[in-house]
């Protein structure tokens, strides 16, 4: 009996200090990791535990502002925001939007994040919690933003460019319609003494966009608070022209292997059926060729890097135009419809290809559709295209000058004759190329407006 009670004794002491020690362990390790320096219209909570899902028992996340409890922003309990929720092999983590937006009650000033995590212990007969918070700053004001420039005429199709202020630092810059256009620092346009709070921006009213379509500007901060601001401007209709394109099976097998075999990573169901695969090609890899051009404007040089006005391929001839609307015909049966955005310009057999304007390399190779092809980067945004070269005498990273050859015209990628394609791309956008051949338009629409900056005076209001 003695023996016994000894041992219950010190069952009863074991089971008494494993309960003790258990109730003394930490509890689940969390972490917030955002928001990092505040939330505005938009922002975003991740929060992180560390604890495996089926040892956490409770998960409470909220937002208090001025002492008082805003909103939950997640709770475990809660099985309608599961989708907040991912766990991996030792932790789980939440993430989800957090704003005004999403909080209409989110005043601006200083807010607190609470995180509360309770997790099992001792075979689940004791649980152990922890929390953590951490504060940040609500951010409710957008950046001001006004227009400088005055008289501002665009055709459709083209180009234009306005000249305002905003915050240094804001994300700034024209919205056509769903086209957003990027402003920058005008000391990159060579605005003399111009202050961080002068931009340029650079923007177009598309071949397929109404001329009816709004244009403004805007301002956004890196909380997602937005600002807006009309400005004046006029839109000059343009009708562009039909033409048809006739196909015929010499032409299919000249340019439909070619491209396949110069696009390895472009797949097509049965490159033996040419007018498949022809179809394939003007459609989906045209879309993917756009899909790189839009790419490349993403890093378009802050600063102006043209000079003067933008040359036309000396002695050639226009094969097509600008946005015309091409019906491809195939045994007297339309089979496409597609939008020729270029210049066709032809003139003798491997002709030599100038730089239109000064700028750098971006592109030097084969583009699909394009075949072999050269793109120049003349800043803010403004890019110029030279496609279906036979070769090509520049590399990505080149300093190019003005009239400095590029490479030869020929019929690579989607030509039917040795011609060269040449388009002007706003942003990636095709725009149409006469304006920049224009010396009057440079000097009005461009010029006039940076010298009337250099005064430092508004010379304009939104």
């Amino acid at each position: 009996m003695r023996t016994f009670l000894a041992v219950l004794v010190l069952l009863v002491a074991g089971a008494g200090a494993a309960w003790y020690y258990a109730g003394t362990q930490p509890g689940p390790k969390i972490e917030i990791l955002e928001p990092t320096k505040g939330v505005g219209q938009s922002g975003q909570l991740a929060v992180e535990v560390a604890v495996p899902r089926e040892r956490l028992q409770q998960l409470d996340i909220w937002l208090e502002q001025n002492g008082e409890r805003k909103a939950t922003l997640f709770s475990l309990s809660d099985g309608t925001q599961a989708s907040m929720l991912t766990p991996t092999a030792d932790k789980v983590r939440v993430t989800r939007t957090l704003g005004k937006q999403d909080l209409p009650d989110l005043q601006a000033g200083q807010a607190r994040i609470v995180v509360a995590a309770v997790s099992p212990v001792l075979f689940g007969l004791r649980a152990v919690s922890a929390s953590a918070d951490h504060e940040f700053e609500v951010h409710l004001t957008p950046p001001p933003v006004s227009v400088q420039s005055i008289h501002h005429f665009i055709n459709q199709g083209g180009s234009e460019v306005v000249v305002y202020r905003t915050a240094a630092g804001a994300k700034s810059g024209v919205r056509v319609g769903d086209k957003e256009y990027p402003g920058f620092p005008a000391s990159g346009a060579g605005i003399a003494g111009a202050s961080p709070e002068l931009h340029v921006a650079f923007f177009a009213l598309l071949w397929n966009q109404d001329p009816s379509t709004q244009i403004s500007l805007f301002a956004r901060d890196d909380y997602g608070n937005e600002s807006r601001a009309t400005f004046d401007y006029k839109v000059i209709p343009k009708k562009f022209r039909q033409s048809r394109i006739p196909l015929d099976d010499r032409f299919l097998g000249k340019v439909v292997p070619a491209i396949l075999a110069s696009t390895p990573d472009f797949k097509v169901q049965d490159p033996a059926d040419l007018v498949a695969s022809f179809l394939a090609i003007n459609r989906d890899l045209r879309q993917q060729n756009n899909a790189t051009i839009t790419e490349l404007a993403k890093h378009s040089s802050p600063r102006i890097l043209w000079q003067d006005t933008f040359k036309q391929l000396a002695n050639t001839a226009v094969e097509a135009g600008f946005a015309d609307q091409r019906s491809y015909i195939y045994r007297d049966q339309s089979i496409d419809q597609q939008t020729h955005l270029g210049f066709d310009l032809a003139s003798t057999t491997n002709a030599p290809v100038h730089a239109s304007n000064s700028g750098t390399v971006v592109l030097a190779g084969w583009l699909g559709i394009y075949g072999n092809c050269v793109i120049i980067d003349h800043g803010m945004g403004l890019q110029s295209l030279y496609g279906h070269l036979s070769s090509i005498a520049v590399k990505v990273g080149d300093q190019v000058a003005s009239n400095q050859e590029l490479g030869r015209t020929g019929a690579t990628g989607m030509a039917g004759g040795d011609h060269l394609h040449f388009t002007m791309l706003l942003n990636g956008n095709a725009v149409t190329p006469v304006d920049w051949w224009s010396k009057q338009w440079i000097q009005d629409r461009i010029i006039r407006k940076f010298r009337e900056a250099d005064v430092g005076a508004p010379v304009g209001t939104n």
